[in-house]
Parts: C-alpha cells; structure tokens; sequence
C-alpha cells in the first residue's frame, strides 16, 4: 500500500487454520500480511512515508492522530495498553477513543511485564533484588515475584477482558517479553491472549552471537502452545542507549540472517526496536533495504512451508555441524522459493536441498546473486554456503526489491 490508498474495511481478526489455532498474519482490509513493526514512529511525515515504502507495515501508536498519519502513509498501527491496572475507567476510555480507527491493527499489553518484576536490573534498587538473586531463585526474589504476580496477574485477565468486550473488531492482543521472562508466569496469562514473543538484542562491541536469537525464537515457539509469535529484533547499537559500550551496529547480512533465521524457525511476524536512537544514517539504510528485501516476499511468507523439501549436510568426516541449515519452502501460486541460513560459523559446501519437485520443475534463481539451482532428475541440488551465509532461490527475479542502497553495509 501507498500513501492515499483507501481502506474500506475493517477485517482485523486472525485466520483460523484448520486445527482452530490463530496463524498469526495480519488479515487487515481484505489483504493478508507477515507482520513487519517497527516501534519508533518518527515526527515528519517524509521519514514516516519512507519507512512505508521500504515495507514496513505496522507502527507503535498511542492516539488517534498517530493512527491516522500511519494511516495516511499506508500502513498500520498497534497500541500499548496499561491492562495490568486491571479494567480501569481509562483504560475503557482509552479503548473506546481508538478502537474503530481504521488503521488500528492490533493491542500491545505491558512490555516485558513478567521480566520486570522478576529479574529486570532496576529491581535492584527498587526493590534489593540482583539478577543474580532471580536466577539462583533465592527466597527473597521468589517471594517478592510471587507477591507481584497476586496483584498482577488477575488485574491483567481482568483488563484484557474489558478490551475484548469493547473492540467490536476483535483485534489480536501481543505480549512481548524478555528473551529470558519466567516461563511459569507467562503461562499465567498465556490464554488470554492472541500471541506471544520476546526481543533480543545479540549484537555487541565484544560479542555477535546472532543465532542466539533462533534459539530464543526456539524457546518462545515452545512456551507459547501453539499461539503465534513475534519476535522483535535488533535496530540500534547498544552505547545509543547510555550502556556504555563501544559502537557495534548489526551488519546487512547480520540482520539478515537474524530476520530470516526467527522465520525459519517459527516466527510469524519481525519488528525492530532502538531506531529511534540511531545517530547511523548508514545502519538505518541498510535495515530498511532488508525491510524491502523481506516486503518483496510477501507471498511466500504468508503461504504454508511445504514439507517435502529438505535439507541434507555431505560434509567431511572431521566437521560436526553444531546448528546445521535451516532452511524454508514455500509456494505461492506457480511461484517457489528456497531459503537456505547457514546457521553454523563455518562453510557448509556439500549442502544437497532434496524434494525439490513439491515446488514444480522450474530452475530457481539465486536473488541478488548469479547462482541457478536445477533440480536434477531425483528432485535434488547441491550448493555451497559460506558461514552464516542466507541464500534466496526463487522461480522469479521479480521477487528481488529495487531498493539496494545498504546491502553492503558491515557493521560496527
């Protein structure tokens, strides 16, 4: 969508699949969507027009004003609700103000709520409580959780319920959390909501452990009994925030194997966080060029994975893979596309992708790259992958994005 398009409707409820779970896609006027957030939402109009045209489709918001310039940009908007003060006088009035703004995509209950009174650093302080005390669960810290949870948890049942009984829309309600939030307390409020997810921030000056975040798309996917998740991902280097550390910005290719890593891995929409920080006008170039990349797959990431294809490592007898190939298929149409993440820090050069004729007989085209992967007579091909490498094939060059400036953007 562009700017002036026209919504005419309001279908803003997840799809069903056939076993009665929610898919987690935005289903928003009379098209499906693979959620791409972004939580900063800029003043001018000219920043927020580009951020929609790069394929950015859902915006933070907080009124009315917010939605319709979100709106106009062609785009569309979750808001943050404070339900864990219980069903308030606000927060029906808060409700009642929003929700038939057109724009208006989804509800956000507090952020990190679980983190923040178990094991959040600012506990310290407040309330004599390390990290540390958390994780050795130490009486002190499991009483004071336990206290917090009594007031919390039924206030938030509470005032999610009053939220569903005002949206005449039925809109999914988000909880995003901390990649390490306490399992047994988010399965307190696990049922009253539509989906889950974390944020995970793994790049530093000292440490890049980007597959971390696959393995908390893991855990999430695991926790959540089949809800939706949405994982939220890294926008901004950490001493933009006051940490203290040394520049380091995720590369291009750090970003995008992080996006197409929690993919692949089971998340079913991406947003980014810390842009709003961000003094690095090359950084933000090349996160919105993988925006773009992603917006041009539309089609194939809303459409089902087909089963029949697979990946096969023939690797030398002294190399043990520690994380493998991850990898996605999918058809859209007579369309096909192959994604292959190299999950491990070294090469993977016998990976042999079989089943290939569940997705046709075509030859699929390495995007942004000259690589043509035909399928031999058993339905088989064999390419190389270099560490942490991600390789696109798909039926069609159309599905590469125009926007290239950033690709070879290396971080910090």
């Amino acid at each position: 969508m562009r700017s002036g398009a026209s919504i005419v409707c309001v279908c803003l409820s997840f799809a069903l699949t056939s076993a009665g779970e929610q898919d987690g896609l935005l289903h928003v006027a009379g098209k499906t969507l693979f959620l791409i957030g972004i939580y900063e939402l800029p003043e001018g109009d000219a920043a927020l027009q580009r951020m929609a045209d790069s394929g950015i489709n859902l915006f933070r918001c907080g009124n009315r004003a917010e939605l319709d310039r979100v709106q106009a940009a062609g785009a569309f908007g979750w808001v943050p609700l404070g339900v864990h003060q219980g069903a308030t006088d606000a927060l029906r009035e808060q409700v009642n103000a929003l929700q038939d703004h057109p724009a208006l995509a989804v509800w956000e209950g507090p952020d990190e709520i679980v983190w923040n009174f178990t094991a959040t650093s600012t506990l310290k302080d407040s309330a004599g409580i390390t990290r540390e005390d958390w994780v050795r669960q130490r009486p002190h810290a499991v009483a004071y959780a336990a206290q917090q949870a009594q007031q919390i948890m039924p206030a938030m049942h509470q005032g999610i319920a009053l939220v569903r009984e005002l949206d005449t829309y039925d809109r999914p309600f988000w909880m995003n959390e901390a990649r390490d939030s306490d399992a047994l307390y988010v399965r307190r409020y696990l049922d009253a909501v539509d989906v889950v997810g974390c944020d995970d921030y793994p790049v530093h000056a000292l440490t890049r452990d980007m597959v971390r975040v696959l393995r908390a798309t893991d855990r999430w996917i695991n926790l959540s009994r089949g809800k939706p998740v949405w994982m939220v991902l890294q926008a901004f280097s950490w001493h933009e925030i006051g940490k203290g550390e040394d520049p380091a910005w995720p590369s291009f290719d750090e970003s995008r194997l992080m996006a197409y890593g929690v993919i692949a891995h089971g998340a079913r929409g991406v947003l980014y966080w810390g842009s709003a920080y961000l003094r690095n006008e090359s950084f933000r170039t090349s996160l919105y060029a993988l925006t773009s990349e992603l917006s041009a797959l539309q089609p194939f990431l809303i459409a089902p994975e087909e089963p029949g294809v697979t990946v096969n490592l023939i690797e030398p007898d002294d190399r043990t893979s520690r994380y493998g190939v991850a990898h996605l298929a999918r058809r859209a149409g007579t369309e096909s596309l192959v994604v292959l993440i190299n999950q491990d820090d070294f090469a993977h050069l016998g990976t042999e992708v079989q089943g290939l004729t569940a997705l046709g007989q075509r030859p699929l085209h390495l995007l942004y790259g000259e690589e043509v992967m035909t399928p031999d007579h058993l339905g088989s091909c064999i390419t190389r992958l270099q560490a942490h490498e991600i390789k696109l094939f798909a039926s069609d060059r159309k599905f590469e994005t125009s926007q290239r400036e950033g690709r070879d953007f290396i971080g910090g």
